[in-house]
């Protein structure tokens, strides 16, 4: 699938289904253990694997970005940013009119938001 090793195309195919199906978005550890999140091991693992194939790994963004939660889209146009970031900035001006709620994680602090609150937010970085 990805072409560079078929347990890596495994590790990298089941680290794109937990981004699909990503109810909270954590990008380091969280509680006071600072325990990572599989599916903050798992965009870390999608994050390394751009350096190695950024044209497959794009196609698979686009396909979270289609297909995944409000969380698995956010983790995508996050990884988008680092391969095409004129891609990314389109992507978080759609998901800018989506009202849909997703988990947040920063440390110990959970919290909420809507893809429109936290795209209109990262939009407004540039």
């Amino acid at each position: 699938m990805f072409g560079i090793g078929k347990k890596r195309d495994r590790e990298l195919e089941a680290a794109v289904e937990e981004l699909v199906r990503a109810d909270t978005v954590a990008f380091g550890g969280v509680g006071i253990a600072g325990t990572l999140l599989p599916v903050t091991e798992a965009y870390r693992r999608v994050e390394a694997a751009l350096a190695e194939d950024p044209d497959g790994i794009r196609v698979q963004l686009d396909r979270v970005l289609d297909e995944g939660t409000p969380a698995g889209r956010v983790y995508a146009a996050t990884l988008l940013e680092r391969v095409d970031p004129p891609a990314a900035r389109a992507a978080w001006a759609r998901l800018g009119d989506d009202p849909a709620e997703f988990g947040t994680f920063t440390g110990c602090v959970m919290g909420r938001t809507t893809l429109r609150d936290h795209a209109r937010e990262r939009l407004s970085r540039d």
